[in-house]
């Protein structure tokens, strides 16, 4: 298992101070909340990337049903080339929240899952260096060869990690198709969902596991929240999660108070990682 930390607000000068605590301590990957206003994600990761040269970067995450896909595209590309190859990118359709709505009408739920889909499918085709071009229901791209910029340095392209709702299974073919998935359940029921209990995570990976015919180089990736104070406490809290197949724990807080969030992730990240001790 590879551990993740999620800093759930910061600016540009605090994420970089923090991602190269998290490289110091031990840390796996760095992750930052992308708003619909505010901080700018890929600006705040860039400063990261130049404080760092191992951790993995990334987004927790893109809501990329409301993001230009080419404007992404360039982003991601950019920072994998800036930082060796170490970006992650996390997407779904995103929550729709104030936040959001003070800016932009709500789609509807299946306008966003058709433009995730395409969405995804014109960062591939973009990132592989060469023009492009798509015809969708929501996009369009024509090819075109004016100052291509150059793919990223991952390949065939930077991973990317797709929420999917279980076990809804268009939701969750959806999140099998490309590189790891990010859990949200959804019961049939019509029950509170959220983060799924550990066996249901056993189950989805069952079905991830048939769906794509292997796992090798797929990731489930889990977030929560251990002590800082207590490792083997910390360390007993995530063993069910690495043995349900979960291959990433990414830890975060977000009850933190916004003034409590800079000293109270610097302490977390310092006790480095909730790994088997």
């Amino acid at each position: 298992m590879r551990f993740g930390f999620v800093l759930p607000y910061g600016d540009a000068r605090q994420t970089a101070e923090l991602a190269a605590l998290a490289e110091d301590s031990g840390w796996d990957g760095f992750f930052v909340w992308e708003p619909v206003w505010g901080i700018d994600a890929w600006v705040a990761l860039t400063a990261a990337a130049m404080r760092t040269s191992r951790i993995r970067l990334g987004t927790m995450l893109t809501p990329l049903a409301r993001r230009r896909p080419w404007d992404l595209a360039g982003q991601v590309a950019t920072l994998d080339n800036l930082s060796g190859g170490r970006v992650i990118l996390s997407v779904g359709m995103g929550a729709v929240h104030d936040g959001w709505k003070a800016f932009e009408q709500d789609e509807g739920r299946r306008i966003r899952a058709e433009k995730l889909d395409e969405g995804l499918d014109i960062l591939a085709g973009l990132w592989s260096g060469e023009p492009f071009g798509y015809d969708g229901q929501h996009y369009t791209v024509r090819p075109t060869e004016f100052f291509v910029p150059p793919p990223p340095v991952q390949r065939p392209r930077v991973p990317i990690w797709v929420v999917g709702a279980w076990p809804r299974p268009k939701s969750m073919r959806r999140a099998a198709r490309w590189d790891g998935w990010l859990p949200n359940y959804l019961p049939k029921d019509g029950s509170a969902g959220g983060v799924p209990p550990v066996e249901e995570v056993v189950r989805a990976v069952d079905w991830l596991r048939a769906e794509r015919g292997s796992l090798d180089g797929y990731e489930i990736v889990m977030e929560g929240h251990t002590s800082t104070d207590d490792p083997g406490a910390a360390a007993a809290q995530v063993r069910p999660w690495a043995e349900a197949g979960v291959t990433w724990w990414l830890e975060a807080n977000w009850g933190l108070a916004p003034e409590q969030i800079f000293e109270g992730s610097a302490a977390r990240l310092a006790a480095g990682p909730p790994a088997e001790i």
